[in-house]
């Protein structure tokens, strides 16, 4: 791995001083203990050791355990912060710690598989009556009203030449995007974003989620897709948040499209099912359906998206 990738979470400033005041906010100097997992080049673990934490576990798997060694070396925090070169689920009889921090999120909040190990973290890692950072998630998604991603995606069908590509304009509409937005692009300039899941991390251990929400318009509009962000709450009065009115990060919006956009009249409804599943072994798989109803609540049209649709067999 690069180190261009830890540079872009070390330049987030607003996720760096979010973490900082979580931890301000729950070491006691001189008395906690705390394990820094998915540590990366060190910097949570070392933030926690110069907030004065007695003792900093930072495990990490990939190579860059190496760049966090000599960070370490470098901050001469090596009497307080111990580098475990693995996995915290496959650490055997770990010393136990009365904090726990991660930021091991995603633009999909769950894509590294932070439920399963923090999971393990408060059976194996916590003291009893100890505290998770984060807390909890919850995950958003609203109606994208706007054209404009979904004219990017059907560029297939403007080649010419009298060419046919939609089974390629099928793919390319069956992925989530990356992406940011703004209150132009949304259903009600966002504000009628919902919540569709929430996972309250240490406590929950399914890492298949779904979630159903529904919106009513109030005038005609045609829906393209949707947009879908997340909050996490580090710790009680301590939110970190991807949303596009958010202080911005490096962590961007995901965009679900629909295979055909959906001309909705006034009174007229879409539902949209989010459904996810994260682990280890077979990565993320998400999956999405949106079914257009009438004003008596009819369905008139239903159209299921599946990330496993745009992978090139």
């Amino acid at each position: 791995m690069r180190i261009e990738y830890h540079r872009t979470l070390i330049a987030d400033h607003v996720r760096n001083q979010a973490f900082h005041d979580a931890l301000s906010r729950v070491i006691r100097p001189g008395e906690t203990a705390v394990a820094d997992i998915g540590a990366g080049t060190g910097l949570l673990g070392l933030m926690a050791s110069k907030l004065g934490a007695r003792e900093v576990m930072l495990y990490e798997a990939a190579e860059v355990a190496g760049v966090a060694a000599a960070t370490i070396k470098a901050n001469r925090a090596g009497k307080t912060c111990h580098l475990m070169p693995c996995h915290s689920t496959e650490m055997d009889d770990p010393p136990r710690v009365d904090v726990v921090v991660s930021e091991t999120l995603g633009n999909y909040a769950f894509e590294e598989n932070i439920i399963d190990t923090l999971a393990d973290a408060r059976k194996r890692h916590l003291k009893d009556g100890g505290v998770i950072i984060p807390a909890r998630i919850r995950q958003f998604a609203v109606p994208v009203v706007s054209d404009r991603i979904h004219r990017e995606l059907v560029v297939w069908d403007s080649v010419g030449f009298g060419l046919d590509l939609s089974v390629a304009r099928q793919m390319s509409l069956n992925n989530a995007y990356v992406r940011s937005f703004t209150a132009d692009d949304l259903l009600d300039g966002g504000r009628s974003a919902k919540v569709w899941d929430t996972v309250t991390l240490g406590s929950d251990t399914k890492g298949a989620r779904k979630g159903e929400i529904s919106w009513k318009l109030d005038k005609a509009q045609t829906v393209y897709g949707f947009a879908y962000w997340w909050e996490a709450d580090l710790i009680d009065g301590i939110t970190l948040s991807t949303a596009p009115g958010a202080p911005r990060t490096h962590w961007e919006q995901l965009y679900f499209p629909l295979e055909k956009p959906m001309t909705l009249e006034a009174g007229e409804s879409v539902l949209v099912t989010l459904r996810s599943r994260s682990s280890e072994e077979a990565g993320t798989h998400l999956a999405w359906t949106a079914v257009h109803f009438d004003r008596d609540g009819a369905s008139k049209s239903r159209q299921a998206m599946d990330l496993d649709k745009g992978w090139i067999p």
